[in-house]
């Protein structure tokens, strides 16, 4: 393996760069929240303010179709997926929790366009709390490295 990067960070260079950001609005102060982070994140990674779109949809049930939306314009070197899922008292956590997970997922895979999932399932509020900062952060520094590696890769 001539030229392997072990153990290096990648590139998180986001001039110029075209991300999307899906917002669930569901649990709306912790993900307006995520949202804040990890924009403030991309745009000190570089990634110019017009060149980031940010929609919102109901809950993580409709993240994934608006992500695919995304990827069908082409618009975008990367997308984000943010939302927030505490566990209830009944089986609908699982439901959404899987199937919002497993929605990003198809949706980078069939489109092979890097998509950063911090869509939070935790148990309580306090969880979601602790969370936030870190993971809306993450999520932009994700984006922008995946971004970059795509472009090297291809």
């Amino acid at each position: 393996m001539q030229g392997a990067d072990k153990g290096q960070a990648g590139r998180l260079d986001g001039r110029e760069l075209r991300i999307g950001i899906v917002q669930a609005r569901f649990n709306h102060d912790l993900t307006g929240r995520l949202a804040e982070v990890c924009i403030n994140e991309l745009v000190a990674l570089g990634v110019v303010a017009k060149h980031i779109q940010h929609v919102t949809v109901p809950g993580a049930l409709e993240v994934p179709t608006a992500l695919q939306a995304m990827a069908d314009s082409e618009r975008f070197d990367a997308l984000i997926a943010l939302g927030c899922i505490i566990r209830g008292e009944t089986y609908h956590f699982e439901l959404v929790a899987n199937e919002s997970g497993a929605g990003v997922t198809r949706v980078s895979l069939d489109h092979h366009l890097p998509i950063a999932n911090a869509i939070l399932t935790v148990e309580d509020q306090a969880q979601a709390e602790a969370r936030v900062e870190e993971k809306g952060r993450d999520a932009a520094r994700v984006a922008v490295e995946m971004a970059n590696l795509l472009d090297d890769l291809l």
